[in-house]
């Protein structure tokens, strides 16, 4: 909640203030960004040696891991998300930065490009200047240092625009990133809502803006940023496809539906919320999926606690969301197998009492129709939609109706199947008897309304730079004299043009 310029930051599994921090002013966007242009110009991190990038990013990935205990337990409180799942995610984190530092060190910074007569022409890839993220609650470190890592080995100067919800571990990596060598100005987190997300965005010095958010959001950002002509790379909302055949092995892929649709309480844009099974194995898959989920609920509890399984919702408001779309089946062929209420009264794993948080349990419907919205529309919640299907050419139709194409999981033993469904569906990502892997090499990014651009990879850092030719002549002056005189008295026929 924002009250004048200032954000408080709760605690969604206990309603408790975690702290509230400033949120800038007009005046104070415009002074972040000119202060960023300034550092650029300067030319102190954007004309840096690659090795100097290199070897900041590096000490920035040591202070990082060397934090990740307690920065686990911030995400934990002001997300609401597990604490197993916290330190396992950002346990990773420093490999972005040290990937983007090997980068640095090990690729090229420019090449010879073959061009017609005594010239050599110098390709290098230089910084955009400031570039604005926007960066949202369900993973806040994660998705910043994604975005940050390429972006400030390209040379950038950096604005984060953390959500308000959940900007604490944003901050506390801008201040391990300054003490790790960083120079002042290159990377700033400004903290609050919309309104201060269209403002940095507006800005005509902002030459890039990446953000990751729903669909609506990124049109109306997308927007603003075609009409300053400056770059956009955003990865928006999804409605991932679970594709599971029959002779597929049955424990792994119950524990990987479970995973792909209820880890973080379901709030990833990649989550699996759309089940796609085959009609063989439909009712002993359903049957043990169930009581997996049961098992799940059973032990919710307190998020910081290692044992607990599953967190909270971000806040109340996704909360009625959730209920809202779930109250609107009734009366329709869905009906929910499992879950589909909030959590009250005490956990049966540690006593925690749920009523001041906004637990919700694991939830699963079945019998959803194809035009229903839950089947349609990203719910953002721990709810899991299910279909039959009775071929493969029927379950790629079902997997590809979506406006989306994100992220989708194939579960099969047949190889050839595996390659042949994964190569039709319409995804940036798919998984193969896996889900939700990622790593620093692997491009991010999805397919129609669930995007533009990739993170992740070389892409990333090429996205945050650009190319520039600079063509020497290298021929003798009597040479030039001869050949370069495009208005020479003689009237001789002069081929140089060009």
């Amino acid at each position: 909640m924002v009250d004048c310029d200032r954000i408080a930051v709760r605690n969604p599994a206990s309603g408790e203030l975690l702290a509230s921090v400033n949120s800038p002013s007009s005046q104070e966007i415009t002074q972040a960004v000119n202060t960023a242009q300034a550092i650029f110009t300067s030319g102190e991190w954007s004309q840096a040696p690659h090795h100097k990038r290199a070897d900041v990013l590096s000490r920035i990935s040591l202070a990082l891991a060397n934090e990740v205990t307690d920065l686990a337990r911030l995400e934990s409180s002001q997300t609401g998300r597990t604490i197993r799942e916290m330190n396992a995610q950002l346990g990773r984190l420093p490999e972005w930065l040290e990937y983007y530092a090997s980068l640095l060190r090990t690729v090229p910074a420019g090449y010879f490009a073959p061009t017609k007569g005594p010239l050599l022409n110098i390709i290098e890839r230089v910084p955009l200047g400031v570039v604005a993220q926007i960066t949202p609650f369900n993973h806040p470190l994660l998705i910043a240092i994604k975005k940050i890592a390429p972006a400030l080995a390209a040379g950038n100067s950096v604005i984060v625009k953390p959500s308000e919800l959940a900007p604490l571990s944003v901050l506390r990596f801008a201040e391990l990133s300054i003490h790790a060598g960083l120079p002042s100005g290159v990377l700033t987190v400004l903290p609050g809502g919309p309104n201060v997300a269209k403002e940095l965005i507006s800005h005509r010095l902002v030459r890039k803006v990446d953000i990751t958010a729903g669909t609506s959001t990124g049109r109306a950002i997308g927007g603003i940023v075609g009409a300053n002509l400056a770059s956009y790379t955003a990865e928006l909302g999804g409605k991932a496809p679970i594709i599971v055949f029959s002779d597929s092995d049955m424990q792994s892929a119950i524990n990987g539906v479970a995973f792909s649709a209820f880890v973080a309480s379901g709030q990833t844009c990649v989550s699996g919320a759309r089940l796609i099974l085959q009609d063989e194995i439909y009712d002993d898959f359903m049957g043990k999926l169930v009581r997996k989920v049961e098992s799940i609920t059973r032990r919710m509890g307190d998020p910081l606690n290692p044992s607990s399984t599953m967190g909270t919702v971000i806040h109340e408001k996704q909360l009625r969301r959730i209920q809202e779309m779930l109250g609107r089946i009734s009366g329709t062929s869905a009906r929910i197998s499992i879950g589909g209420e909030r959590l009250t009264g005490p956990s049966t794993l540690d006593g925690f009492l749920f009523d001041n948080g906004s637990f919700f349990a694991p939830t699963i419907v079945e019998d959803i129709s194809t035009e229903d919205e839950l089947w349609r529309e990203e719910i953002f919640g721990p709810v899991l939609v299910v279909k039959r299907f009775k071929d493969e050419e029927e379950a790629v139709t079902l997997a590809n109706d979506s406006k989306y194409g994100l992220g989708a999981g194939v579960w099969t033993r047949d190889l050839s199947r595996a390659h042949r469904v994964a190569g039709r569906i319409e995804a940036g990502l798919v998984w193969v008897n896996t889900h939700h892997r990622n790593d620093p090499s692997s491009p991010w990014g999805g397919m129609k309304e669930s995007g533009i651009g990739r993170e992740n990879g070389v892409e990333a850092y090429n996205a945050y730079s650009q190319s520039k030719s600079t063509i020497i002549n290298v021929a003798s002056v009597e040479a030039t004299r001869a050949a370069d005189d495009w208005f020479a008295e003689d009237d001789q026929p002069n081929s140089r043009y060009g």
